[in-house]
């Protein structure tokens, strides 16, 4: 069984048991979170939402928090003497799949 969900912006194929990293939802490492938007749920029978499915939800705990891979920014101009370097590391959460209730 597989379920399609909505974290934060942007839409996740997810299994039970499956680790995932969305950016961060607030809570500390063990405790549960409940994924509400869930979008498709499949298996034998397959139910679609419009947009989402009426009483289905995805339970998941977090393992931890933490930050991302560093990303680099820099900004050129030719000829003008203008170099700008800026880092950016995005704040994430890892969890893992429990449950799907359809």
């Amino acid at each position: 069984m597989y379920a399609v969900i909505v974290a934060g912006s942007r839409q996740f194929k997810v299994e039970q048991g499956q680790t995932l990293t969305i950016d961060r939802v607030p809570g500390n490492p063990g405790d549960n979170y409940k994924f509400d938007q869930v979008l498709m749920v499949g298996g034998e029978t397959v139910k679609v939402g419009a947009p989402t499915v009426a009483g289905a939800s995805v339970e998941a705990t977090i393992k931890s928090q933490g930050k991302g891979e560093k990303v680099t920014v820099f900004k050129y101009k030719r000829r003008k003497n203008y170099k700008r370097t800026q880092g950016h590391r995005q704040p994430i959460t890892v969890l893992e799949i429990k449950a799907i209730h359809a």
